[in-house]
Order: C-alpha cells, then sequence, then structure tokens
C-alpha cells in the first residue's frame, strides 16, 4: 500500500437520499450538533434544524436534504471528536464527499456550508438544463454494468455513477437511454431500481455545473487535511493542492465507494463508522466485505456507545 492509517474508526459522511423526517432530532440537544446548525442556518438562510422535522416533501427538496445531512454528519462528528474520538481516516459519498472537507480540516465548517450552497445550486441549473434520471442496478458486477452502458448509449449519456458494493452499481443518464439499459438489465437477469433524483448526477449531464463550480472552487483556500479524506474520484487520500479539481470532476464522473472501502481497509481501517443518518453506507460496508465492522452513529445512544468504545 503507498499509505497507511492509524487505529481508530473511518468516519463516512451520508449521502443524498438517506434523508428521513424525524432523523437526528435528539441529537440536536448535543452542544457541538446545535452550533453546526446554527451555523448552516446562518449560511442557507433558513432553519435547518427544523428541516429535520419537516414533511417529506420539503426535507427532499435538494438543498434542504443536501444542507440538513451535512449539518448532521459534521455534527455529530464533531460531538464524537470533542468527546475524544480520533478518526482514522474520512470517506463521503458524494454529498458525503462535502461533509468531510470539514470533519478533515480541509475547510471551515462555515467554508463547507457556503461551498455546499454554491454546489447545489450549479447541480439545480445544470439538472434542469440537461434532465437526466438514475438508477441503481443490482445482482451484477461493476464490468458487467459497464458492458450495458457501452451497449445501449447509442450517443447518448448513459455511465456508472456510484460503485457502491459488488453487486450494486447506479447508472446516470437520458432518460431513453437508461430506459433501454434497464431493459437490457432485466433480460440478463437482474433486477433494477429507478432512485428518486433530481438530475443525472456523476455523469456528463453536470459538465456545466462542473465548470460553474469550478470558478467557485478557484477562490477557495483549501487547507491541508488533519484527517486523511479518501476521495470519491479516485479512492486515494485527497491532498489540498488536488481539492478544487477533484471536487469539480466529483459532479461528472462516477462514485468509487466501494474501491474506497477496500483501500481503506487495506491500509488497516478497524471499523467503518457512518456519521449521519439511515445506515446506507454501513450496510454497503456489510456488503462490500462482511468481515469489516461497522455501525451507524444517528442518535445520542449510539454516539454515546461510540464514546464509549473508542474515546
Amino acid at each position: 500500500m503507498a499509505f497507511q492509517i492509524a487505529k481508530g474508526p473511518v468516519f463516512m459522511c451520508s449521502g443524498q437520499g438517506s434523508q428521513k423526517p424525524g432523523m437526528g432530532v435528539d441529537l440536536l440537544e448535543v452542544p457541538e450538533v446545535a452550533g453546526v446548525f446554527a451555523c448552516a442556518s446562518e449560511v442557507f438562510e433558513r432553519d435547518v434544524a427544523a428541516l429535520c422535522q419537516a414533511p417529506a416533501e420539503e426535507l427532499n427538496k435538494t438543498e434542504n436534504a443536501q444542507a440538513a445531512l451535512c449539518a448532521l454528519s459534521v455534527g455529530v462528528a464533531e460531538a464524537a471528536m470533542t468527546r475524544g474520538v480520533q478518526p482514522a481516516a474520512v470517506l463521503g459519498f458524494s454529498l458525503g464527499q462535502i461533509s468531510a472537507l470539514a470533519v478533515s480540516g480541509m475547510l471551515s465548517v462555515k467554508a463547507t456550508f457556503e461551498l455546499l450552497k454554491v454546489r447545489a445550486s450549479c447541480m439545480a441549473r445544470a439538472a434542469e438544463e440537461h434532465p437526466g434520471v438514475m438508477s441503481a442496478f443490482l445482482k451484477g458486477t461493476a464490468e458487467e454494468v459497464e458492458q450495458v452502458c457501452v451497449q445501449c448509449a447509442q450517443g447518448e449519456v448513459l455511465v456508472p455513477a456510484n460503485y457502491n458494493s459488488p453487486a450494486q452499481t447506479v447508472v446516470s443518464g437520458t432518460e431513453a437511454a437508461l430506459s433501454r439499459a434497464e431493459a437490457e438489465w432485466k433480460e440478463r437477469g437482474g433486477r433494477v431500481r429507478r432512485l428518486a433524483t433530481a438530475g443525472a448526477f456523476h455523469s456528463p449531464c453536470m459538465q456545466s455545473a462542473a465548470d460553474e463550480f469550478a470558478e467557485y472552487l478557484a477562490t477557495v483556500d483549501f487547507a491541508e487535511p488533519q484527517v486523511p479524506l479518501i476521495c470519491n474520484t479516485d479512492a486515494r487520500p485527497l491532498a489540498a493542492c488536488d481539492a478544487a479539481a477533484h471536487l469539480s470532476a466529483h459532479l461528472t464522473h462516477g462514485v468509487k465507494f466501494e474501491q474506497s472501502v477496500r483501500v481503506l481497509a487495506e491500509a488497516g481501517a478497524g471499523e467503518f463508522v457512518e456519521v449521519g443518518f439511515g445506515g446506507v453506507l454501513s450496510g454497503l460496508v456489510k456488503r462490500i466485505d462482511g468481515e469489516l465492522a461497522h455501525r451507524n452513529v444517528q442518535d445520542v445512544a449510539s454516539l454515546e456507545q461510540l464514546v464509549t468504545d473508542f474515546a
């Protein structure tokens, strides 16, 4: 391995889609969590904590979901670190990579939310200009999914967007191209699940967002990470000098989550801890390698248990 990590848990920051009304409500009384939500509310100019208890149709709006999930992940991580739990590394999933910037120390909490607000607006405009959809392809390898994408694209956008686990790859593309690929996958005996997303994220459909976001990122001063951050785009540790390029490319390239987990396991990761809500990432870790320890910290009880075990 080119690198090793210190002993300790890997913090994983949740991605969009794991939100649910009522998430993290008891954690809002934890001072560090409350402070992060207050910062998010200032930047987004709305009560982000209240969004956690809003109806699903309100919480699920892209900017609302991203603000609330990022605040929860960063808040839980800060609460854990304040209580003596030192992460060995941090890994995000899509949106979670932005949360990881704050957890790793590459950006302040406020700067992270400012970046997230710009990113969300860029993505929303691109999704409106270049409509697309996403679908999870199950019961098959990533290589097989890649073959189907090549076969069914027919000149349209159709690419793997998330490498989630050995038998789950998410595909992004135009409606017509993805429908062809879904039909072909079913013919091969696989299963598909269309995702409720506002666009074809992590695909060339987001190129205009990536270009716009790159202009903003050129103005951002990233610090070297105090905690190693494993980047979604290449499953390698992210350096400050590469952050702008990787974060803009992140919008148009696939999320290499499975590869990142395997790299971290090889580097000496002891346990994978999802800080956020839903347990989606800890569930993926289990499917990637059933021998890897994993847990989800999403309420006061699980936070206290983490502190007991690691502080």
